[in-house]
């Protein structure tokens, strides 16, 4: 044992100065390389690289996953644990993607603006959930019976554009196809108004081919799958020709395309219409008819949706804004229409807090997405593109809305397990908005916001620590030299003691044996 001491102190001894500046230099270029890694993939992924790692695939081994219990095991596991299931219920369907119901034309907008600047506004995970969406709404196994169909079917699945565009010309050369025309308008026109030429075009042929299919429905599956084609294809023109007509200028035309839409075809909710009608109200200053929209859609058992919580937080706010002081209502408290208001502004920013900053212009607006998810980034980004210039139509308005929207947060608890109004805010919209998004020109908004994970800290830490230890060592060697000599041996001094104490405890000749050993 002493023997081990005299090597351990003699070895000590030997180790020079250098030694300790590239220890320490070399700790500290190793620190500040997993520093820099963690905090990229941090700022990239929103979490940290060795904590998601410790996650996957080390608490795994540990033996730290729950293992699953079989259904219907017991009825009161089952009762106990359907408040979690509801919530997580409530979460996936939170973090759906949806189709954006304001989307702008990719020829004639999202083109243009590529032109112009130079920039991708579309993510590829957002132009391919649109790609499916089109494979959805404009195809059915019926198809191969029609050449022109067969042709556009194909045509949907195809990644290049310019390949998409020689498809539906090759479709109208053998008949009138309202799924061509509708390609060519989305994708080839480069004016709204060529769009909207092209829509009508599409309308014409679309009706006829909805007239043939409406009377041979009921016939067989192939002929009821073929009607529903047709009728995603009517509605889709439709909706999209009162968009034209709104870009146009032509806002009461579009209102009335609107409103005869939503009469004809009621059941269609997944197209979202009454959002369009309430932007197209809106700039209509038709406050009535938006109130009207709002009872019939602002309903506990519909899906919220930003366009209906800020619309409706507008609408309050305008019957106070005009008049509103914050220095005034601190004297003498709200009156009961200015709570209204202000209660209208937290439901909206509870729902979506990510809107706020969009509208009182802290945060630069970009075009927004084909896709959204509610109460994420992408639907603020959508909700602030179209619905801005009516909040700064409403005298005060924004006043309001500035002085008021962050006291939304004293009211959630935190941390978010359960909302106030509504279902805790769902942890999965950053990964969907971070995919959504073009993150190259634009920074998400993430909310609540993150705390640094603790393996960054703790490398920031190190590598602070290690760099300070190599500088001082190349400016006092010798002082530094000691200085670590006599932290080993304090280090050392405990597991001294502990062996000296076994030795005078065990008999010479067992310890002679173990060491042998």
């Amino acid at each position: 044992m002493f023997g081990t001491e005299s090597s351990l102190s003699m070895f000590l001894n030997t180790l020079t100065p250098k030694f300790y500046v590239a220890l320490t230099g070399t700790s500290s270029l190793i620190s500040g390389l997993i520093l820099i890694f963690e905090w990229w993939y941090f700022r990239k992924y929103g979490t940290s690289f060795i904590e998601q790692v410790s996650v996957s695939h080390l608490r795994p081994l540990l033996g730290g996953v729950d293992t699953a219990t079989p259904n219907n095991n017991s009825s009161s596991s089952s009762s106990s644990s359907n408040g979690e299931t509801d919530s997580s219920r409530q979460s996936v369907s939170e973090c759906k993607v949806w189709r954006n119901p304001l989307n702008l034309f990719r020829g004639a907008e999202y083109n243009r603006y590529t032109w112009v600047t130079g920039r991708e506004p579309l993510t590829y995970y957002d132009m391919n959930l649109s790609a499916q969406d089109h494979q959805t709404f404009f195809t059915c196994d019926s198809d191969h019976l029609r050449p022109a169909d067969a042709i556009m079917q194909k045509a949907w699945r195809e990644r290049n554009p310019q390949a998409r565009i020689t498809a539906a010309h090759e479709a109208l050369e053998l008949e009138d196809c309202a799924t061509a025309y509708i390609l060519l308008a989305e994708e080839e026109a480069t004016t709204i108004m060529e769009a909207e030429r092209l829509f009508k075009q599409a309308l014409k042929a679309g009706e006829l081919c909805y007239r043939r299919s409406q009377s041979l429905q009921h016939h067989s599956t192939q002929y009821e799958a073929q009607h529903r084609r047709d009728t995603n294809v009517l509605v889709y023109v439709k909706r999209r020709l009162a968009m034209c007509s709104r870009k146009l200028g032509r806002t009461r035309e579009a209102v009335k395309m609107m409103r005869d839409l939503m009469k004809e075809f009621p059941l269609l909710s997944m197209f979202n219409i009454h959002e369009n009608l309430l932007e197209s109200l809106l700039e209509l200053q038709n406050y009535a008819d938006v109130q009207a929209v709002l009872a019939k859609y602002d309903d506990i058992s519909l899906p919220k949706s930003a366009t209906i919580c800020y619309t409706a937080a507008l609408l309050k706010a305008r019957a106070v804004s005009d008049k509103f002081s914050p220095e005034a209502a601190s004297r003498r408290g709200l009156s009961t229409a200015e709570m209204n208001a202000v209660e209208a502004i937290h439901r909206a920013v509870e729902f979506n807090p990510h809107v706020p900053k969009y509208l009182l212009e802290m945060k630069s607006l970009i075009l927004p997405p084909e896709h959204i998810l509610k109460r994420g980034d992408s639907e603020a980004i959508a909700y602030a593109f179209f619905h801005l210039q009516h909040w700064k139509r409403v005298e005060g308005a924004l006043n309001l809305l500035h002085c008021t929207w962050e006291g939304t947060f004293r009211m959630i608890p935190y941390p978010l397990e359960k909302g106030h109004l509504f279902y805790p805010y769902p942890i999965c919209t950053e990964t969907a908005d971070r995919e959504l998004l073009p993150t190259v020109f634009h920074e998400v908004s993430v909310y609540p916001k993150k705390e640094l994970p603790f393996f960054i800290l703790f490398t920031a830490g190190l590598c602070s620590f290690t760099a300070m230890l190599a500088l001082l060592t190349h400016q006092f060697p010798e002082l530094m030299g000691v200085f670590a000599k006599a932290f080993l041996s304090t280090l050392f001094a405990p597991l001294n003691f502990i062996m000296e104490k076994v030795e005078s405890i065990l008999p010479s000749s067992l310890w002679h044996q173990l060491t042998r050993i």
